[in-house]
Order: structure tokens, then C-alpha cells, then sequence
């Protein structure tokens, strides 16, 4: 699995507070181990967001990521639930 991540989501990252940088990152790990690890959340998208998904990092924050070829992963925002829907 390659991880990709593209600019826009680079920037809000850098934003968020170190903690939730490293709930990510904690997240991340657990998604490369287990994508179907019920604590990820993960769901498709509908509307604008049809064909990404969404990945919880805690209880506000969500991942969105698409998934190109099957085995490379982009995430292209990341945020509070409030700030992406």
C-alpha cells in the first residue's frame, strides 16, 4: 500500500494541533495494519464526495482519502466535521 498525500491536505494539516497530528499518524498506522479496524469509521462518500472516503481520527476530526489502483491510498483533506460537510 503507498500512501499519497496532496498539497491541500499537507496545508490543513500543518494547521492542526500537534495532538491531533499524532492521532493521525496513531490512525494511520492502524489503517496500513487493519483497513477494516471498526475504530477508522471508514465509510464511502456521497454527493460532492462521491468516490472518497472518510476515515475518523477522533471524534470530530475526519480523513477524507480516495483510492487509486487498489493499492495507493491519497488522502486530500483533513478537518472537523463541521469544516469538510
Amino acid at each position: 500500500m503507498e500512501i499519497q498525500y496532496l498539497q491541500r491536505f499537507k496545508k490543513q494539516f500543518k494547521k492542526l494541533p500537534s495532538k491531533i497530528q499524532d492521532q493521525f499518524e496513531e490512525r494511520l498506522r492502524l489503517f496500513i495494519t487493519n483497513p477494516n479496524d471498526p475504530r477508522l469509521r471508514i465509510h464511502p462518500l456521497k454527493g460532492n464526495y462521491q468516490g472518497y472516503w472518510s476515515m475518523n481520527v477522533n471524534g470530530d476530526i475526519r480523513a477524507i482519502y480516495t483510492i487509486k489502483e487498489e493499492s495507493i491510498i491519497i488522502f486530500g483533506l483533513i478537518g472537523s466535521h463541521s469544516q469538510l460537510y
